[in-house]
């Protein structure tokens, strides 16, 4: 734990850097932060920093820069005590902003990585709830040719997954249409994984209209599958690309393509799924190399069953106070709107 003012040095340390992208010494930080004490005692502060691993110094002659140790306890110590959120009128907006969006599902997460980018100027993620877990509420099948169908699944929450199917004879509208009020009505309020039953029984009975049914009932959970593995969304990339420390294409390279495997990042995501305050991974704290050279801030967003999780990555040298309230806002005001 840090004295107060270790923690006043650092804190400013930390701001400056965010800001400069430059080591800073002892004379700025008592220039522009108001610390109350010496050049001489800030510089012994930072070098008892430097001793315990909080920043270090690039070349005997240059200032410091931050560690990942030194963000970490700038975040616990400094910035997450007093993390309430963005000021009222931004606030506003975005629930303004939220009030032109369609009330499909897909819109709303779309506008949500859209806008928590613009908000930070950093990669947004978002991630969808689970279809496996929502409840469906309808099931479509429109005819696309005789031997060919599509299956469209819509759940409680407006979230809509498609998928095609083929048949080894020919299907009549007639036929297709019975098949679908007959699952539409059958799964209607069943969580996606309990169509598995449905599908059991239905494999018990015999007739063409039977077989059909159970050929459409896999469509659905192979639809719900493919869907829960593509659920990742992300926005802002080249707003990531605009800070220096992604300048290098072999740096961000690996991220890129994390960001681009949807099944990887949900892997990323699982720790932060289970945490109810906005959770701050810091440098070589996230677990993967990709993630090395950044900072990932996300919160769960809407309740167990119908939740998912917003967040943003950025280099390290991030603005923590800016990017967890807006992430804490977001995923308030987006739980508010799922429940509205």
């Amino acid at each position: 734990m840090l004295n107060d003012r270790r923690r006043s040095v650092l804190s400013a340390l930390v701001d400056e850097y965010v800001a400069s992208v430059q080591p800073v010494g002892s004379k700025v930080l008592v220039q522009r932060y108001g610390l109350g004490c010496s050049p001489a005692t800030v510089r012994s502060e930072l070098a008892a920093l430097e001793e315990t691993g909080y920043v270090f110094q690039p070349h005997v002659s240059a200032g410091r820069i931050p560690t990942d140790s030194g963000y970490r306890a700038y975040v616990d110590d400094v910035v997450r005590p007093r993390v309430m959120g963005l000021p009222a009128p931004e606030v506003e907006r975005i629930r303004r902003h939220y009030e032109t969006v369609e009330r499909e599902l897909g819109e709303v997460l779309h506008e949500t990585s859209t806008l928590l980018s613009r908000l930070t100027s950093y990669v947004a993620v978002v991630v969808a709830p689970t279809l496996r877990r929502a409840r469906i509420r309808r099931v479509t099948l429109v005819p696309l040719s005789l031997r060919r169908a599509l299956v469209v699944v819509v759940t409680d929450s407006g979230q809509v997954a498609d998928r095609a199917m083929e048949f080894e004879a020919d299907v009549t509208p007639e036929e297709l249409s019975a098949v679908e009020a007959y699952l539409s009505g059958t799964l209607d309020g069943a969580v996606g994984a309990g169509a598995e039953s449905v599908r059991e029984r239905i494999g018990q009975m015999s007739g063409r209209e039977s077989a059909i049914a159970l050929r459409a009932v896999d469509e659905v959970l192979d639809c719900l599958a493919e869907a829960d593995a593509d659920r990742v969304l992300t926005g802002g990339v080249s707003a990531l690309l605009a800070h220096p420390e992604f300048s290098d294409p072999a740096m961000v390279r690996p991220l890129l393509v994390l960001l681009e495997d949807g099944l990887s990042m949900l892997q990323v995501l699982t720790d932060v799924m289970r945490t109810p305050d906005v959770e701050v991974r810091i440098g070589h704290e996230n677990p993967s190399v990709a993630l090395g050279h950044t900072s990932f801030v996300a919160a769960r967003y809407g309740d167990d069953e119908m939740g998912g999780v917003v967040g943003v990555i950025g280099p390290t040298r991030m603005d923590y106070r800016r990017a967890m309230s807006a992430v804490k806002t977001v995923s308030d005001t987006l739980s508010g709107v799922l429940d509205a």
